[in-house]
């Protein structure tokens, strides 16, 4: 289990203890936080689970989510990443993350 840090579009900041092997997109729809909409269910096909990764080692992201990162409502930045793409382990403890105004 790690602890990963959301923050939510208004600037509320959530830690929460994430089970090893889920995603970090699971870990917010779970606690329904604000702003994750996964409308795909985190199958990486629609870019509405994106983040910003402030801090933390997330490797880097494949090409089937780089092409999905084309497609994201709100600025792609360097650090953006699919959450649904960020597999919880013990390396992802202390991870950040913001969750930007938009996903549509």
């Amino acid at each position: 289990m790690a602890k990963i840090t959301y923050i939510e579009p208004d600037g509320h900041r959530q830690t929460l203890d994430v089970p090893d092997g889920w995603s970090v997109m699971e870990g917010a729809i779970d606690r329904e936080l604000d702003g994750i909409v996964a409308q795909c269910g985190g199958g990486c096909s629609c870019a509405t689970c994106h983040v910003y990764v402030l801090s933390g080692a997330v490797g880097e992201p494949g090409e089937e989510e780089l092409e999905m990162l084309e497609l994201v409502a709100a600025e792609r930045k360097p650090n953006s990443r699919l959450s649904c793409q960020l597999e919880v382990s013990a390396a992802l403890d202390g991870l950040v993350v913001q969750i930007p105004q938009t996903q549509y």
